[in-house]
């Protein structure tokens, strides 16, 4: 199990195209530099105790196909990421 708060130093993997970072327990807020990730595919950060709000900059992972936010504390809305979801499916995971 893994612990302590995500880096911003992750926004340097702009290569990464699946992070399945689920079943920790990572703390504090999501780094808003994941949203330079661009080649992200799915994203999975599901069961941890993230805090604040989901990162408005996830509207730039243009290529995603899944993202998992349930069982966090996260909050806000994911109405930007509608453009997303519409163009390739994307399946999005959310709840408390």
């Amino acid at each position: 199990m893994l612990t302590g708060f995500l880096p911003t130093a992750i926004g340097n993997l702009t290569k990464l195209i699946g992070l399945w970072l689920s079943l920790n327990d990572f703390e504090g807020t999501i780094p808003s530099e994941l949203g330079l990730l661009t080649a992200l595919i799915d994203l999975n950060l599901s069961t941890n105790k993230f805090t604040g709000s989901i990162p408005s900059e996830l509207i730039n992972l243009s290529n995603m196909q899944y993202l998992s936010l349930s069982d966090t504390r996260l909050t806000g809305s994911l109405d930007g990421l509608c453009n997303v979801t519409s163009r390739h499916g994307t399946e999005i995971t959310i709840s408390g």
